[in-house]
């Protein structure tokens, strides 16, 4: 793996793909800097070295139009108060403008590019786009795991017209690392627990996964599919009846990877999808009519933390309840918990994929795992096995 370690950026221009599509409120103040803070190890090894910064990035989806509100001025003094010193911006990418900054930029000096996707070109992953980016830096360096799994001009096409000077940042070998130790190179037993509302969307991950893990925790919505599939009564709960026939695929490829699957065995159920209805506590395989899951119950919780104390290596995707209702997020905070103890006891515990690393966040949980993912799609396709084009680009 090539990564900025490996070059010295005495008096070079370091052209930097980052992913600062953070969160922003009406006010255009960002409301969670977590992509912004994860990117300063590698701008500073660059600035440590004699180098300049020459940051990229897309803010939000403007479709190829200039909109203010995207805008990356927006953000530029919370870029300036992160990386601790005065952040330049230009407000073009491309062209004499950009090229002009870029060209005056000093060693130790840092500039924020506009917006990426203010230009229909980064998108499409258009070559000429690419190669007017790539006349403002001596080097290429992708810190964006975020955007990794998009073949665009800014994340993938660049890296051609550096040859010898392409390298991933520090950001995005944590990423590549953290995905290879659960799938490659972890310490066993390693435990997989996938949640989510629906089983069509993790099936590719199971699959790629299968061959890698010891136990797998099936929770959340996707589970009752699972378990009428196994002739179970769900009542009202969330069901993909089209996918019964695979739920027992998987299960049967399970058993020939040896693979121990974990099924909630009760569930916290209710009358309507709400916060503030009654509420009882049943087995799963025997929820009565008109009733729903929407949690997982105390013995599951159990079962669950049993698994996980005993696992070296756990990757977490997908919560087991509707978190978002406070009455429903007993099951997913007890997760976090176990997974927490896990890992204090020494386990490699890889928090990644969207409404988990959003539950870490909130509940605090991501201080006590080993690893949060900045990307979620990215994190992903990983998981499946497809090759990111953005880690291709510096691969190949």
């Amino acid at each position: 793996m090539k990564t900025i370690n490996d070059f010295n950026f005495r008096d070079k221009k370091a052209l930097v793909r980052v992913d600062f599509n953070v969160p922003q409120d009406d006010q255009f103040k960002v409301t969670d800097n977590t992509r912004i803070v994860a990117v300063k190890p590698t701008v500073e090894k660059i600035l440590k070295d004699g180098g300049s910064v020459i940051l990229m990035t897309h803010l939000g989806r403007p479709k190829g139009e200039a909109k203010d509100e995207f805008s990356l001025k927006h953000i530029v003094g919370e870029v300036s108060a992160v990386l601790g010193q005065e952040v330049k911006f230009v407000d073009e990418c491309v062209g004499e403008k950009a090229e002009k900054a870029a060209s005056e930029l000093k060693t130790g000096e840092i500039l924020l590019l506009e917006n990426m996707r203010f230009h229909n070109e980064e998108e499409k992953g258009d070559e000429g786009f690419a190669e007017q980016l790539s006349k403002l830096g001596d080097a290429y360096v992708n810190d964006a795991f975020g955007t990794a799994h998009r073949a665009h001009a800014s994340t993938a096409v660049i890296a051609k017209f550096f040859n010898s000077t392409k390298f991933f940042g520090l950001l995005m070998e944590k990423e590549l690392k953290a995905i290879d130790k659960v799938l490659k190179s972890g310490e066993r037993p390693i435990t997989a627990i996938l949640g989510g509302s629906k089983v069509s969307t993790k099936i590719t991950i199971i699959e790629n996964i299968l061959p890698a893990i010891d136990n797998l925790i099936i929770g959340g919505g996707m589970a009752f599919t699972f378990i009428k599939a196994l002739g179970g009564k769900i009542g009202n709960s969330l069901v993909e009846e089209d996918k019964l026939p695979l739920a027992l695929e998987i299960l049967g490829k399970a058993k020939e990877n040896k693979v121990k699957v974990y099924l909630p065995s009760d569930a916290i159920i209710a009358e309507s999808f709400s916060n503030d209805v009654e509420r009882k506590e049943v087995d799963i395989y025997a929820i009565p009519e008109g009733w729903m899951g929407l949690d997982a119950g105390h013995k599951s919780r159990d079962q669950f933390n049993d698994v996980l104390l005993n696992s070296r290596t756990i990757l977490w995707n997908g919560p087991i309840g509707v978190f978002e209702m406070s009455n429903f997020a007993g099951g997913t905070i007890a997760l976090g918990e176990s997974i927490a103890e896990a890992t204090r006891l020494g386990a490699f515990s890889l928090v990644g994929g969207g409404d988990s690393v959003a539950f870490v966040k909130q509940f605090g949980y991501a201080d006590q795992v080993s690893y949060v993912s900045t990307g979620g799609g990215a994190m992903l396709e990983s998981l499946e096995g497809l090759e990111l084009p953005g880690v291709a680009a510096i691969n190949n």
